[in-house]
């Protein structure tokens, strides 16, 4: 079962976004978070953007995952 997308609205238009996006974005966040503490404050992902949104999507899958069992 899909979750239903929520919805917010900007000046004109709604955007959409699904708890699976949600749920990456709040991962990204940690992923951000735990290289500054780890590399310093002014840290880039080492790996690069491409793969750190993967990476955050990977965790949003397996929260998704998490919340089937």
């Amino acid at each position: 079962m899909t979750p239903a997308p929520l919805q917010y609205f900007t000046k004109d238009h709604a955007v959409s976004m699904t708890l699976r996006d949600y749920f990456a974005a709040q991962a990204l966040t940690g992923a951000q978070i735990w290289d500054a503490v780890i590399n310093g404050k002014n840290a880039q992902f080492s790996a690069g953007t491409e793969k750190l949104a993967e990476v955050a999507y990977a965790v949003a899958d397996a929260m998704m995952k998490a919340r089937e069992a």
